[in-house]
């Protein structure tokens, strides 16, 4: 307790940045006018329109495949990576961090020389005399992007989990007769769901909300509703319909977090540890 107070920084920052900023949100998205508040629910009737609804179902069903070719991609290169010496370990997790030391527009700006029509991708084709493909600015790049950006979000927390997992209990199954698929699916992968769940939400929630990725390589083909939102702020200046469109985004985030909250195992040993107290 007595470094409690060593919280309160951290309290007023939360609130200044964070708590203020969602209260001026929410007040915009229920004000019908710019300048005298006059409550009003119109710019959420707005919202829910077939045109922007669209929008909403393809950015959820654009973060739900991203998020499971995350978890594709990065559970077996999690698992694998646990197999190696310490100095081998330490050196891929370096090569799986280091592109975040980057900025994030120029991570994804290099994906435009890679897939462009004329770009890496396409130069390795024709020098093995192969048909070149255009994906450039489609539904495609944009997945590509979500995957390279947000594939490290996976990775760290399910190779946390799995490092920690005792070699004893391993063993301990084999001795008792279980195969290499039992172990797996019996005790492994069940003692690694913590880091799945974090896994899945860190990607999940940015994968959502982006829009830099889709603006950079879907073109004006494909927005998502992040693009929708930074168009109200941005370019028509309609702070109460975009901030109608953030409260809805958020709400579907918090919806997402209780939900997986459930699948994780730890959460519930909290929550029922906290009613024993």
């Amino acid at each position: 307790m007595k470094f409690k107070k060593f919280a309160y920084p951290y309290i007023v920052w939360l609130i200044i940045f964070i708590v203020v900023p969602l209260i001026f949100i929410a007040k915009y998205s229920i004000n019908a006018q710019e300048e005298d508040f006059i409550f009003s629910l119109e710019h959420y009737r707005r919202f829910f329109n077939p045109l922007y609804l669209k929008v909403l179902f393809k950015s959820i069903t654009m973060a739900v495949y991203s998020t499971l070719l995350c978890l594709l991609i990065g559970y077996p290169f999690s698992y694998f990576l646990t197999k190696f010496k310490l100095k081998t370990r330490s050196t891929l997790i370096l090569l799986v961090v280091i592109p975040m030391w980057m900025n994030f527009l120029l991570r994804t700006y290099s994906w435009i020389n890679i897939l462009s029509k004329n770009g890496i991708l396409n130069s390795i084709l024709k020098f093995f005399s192969l048909p070149t493909i255009n994906i450039m600015y489609s539904k495609t790049a944009i997945l590509l992007g979500m995957v390279y950006n947000f594939l490290p979000f996976m990775i760290l927390p399910i190779y946390t989990t799995l490092i920690k997992i005792e070699k004893d209990y391993i063993e301990a199954s084999y001795d008792l007769g279980a195969n290499r698929v039992k172990t797996f699916t019996k005790l492994i992968f069940p003692m690694s769901l913590p880091g799945v769940i974090t896994g899945i939400t860190m990607v999940f929630i940015p994968a959502i909300s982006t829009f830099e990725i889709a603006a950079l390589l879907g073109g004006n083909k494909e927005n998502l509703i992040g693009n929708i939102i930074e168009q109200q702020f941005r370019v028509t200046g309609n702070w109460n319909f975009g901030s109608s469109m953030s409260m809805v985004l958020l709400v579907l985030i918090l919806v997402s977090l209780f939900v997986m909250n459930k699948f994780d195992p730890e959460y519930e040993k909290e929550k029922a540890y906290g009613k024993k107290a």
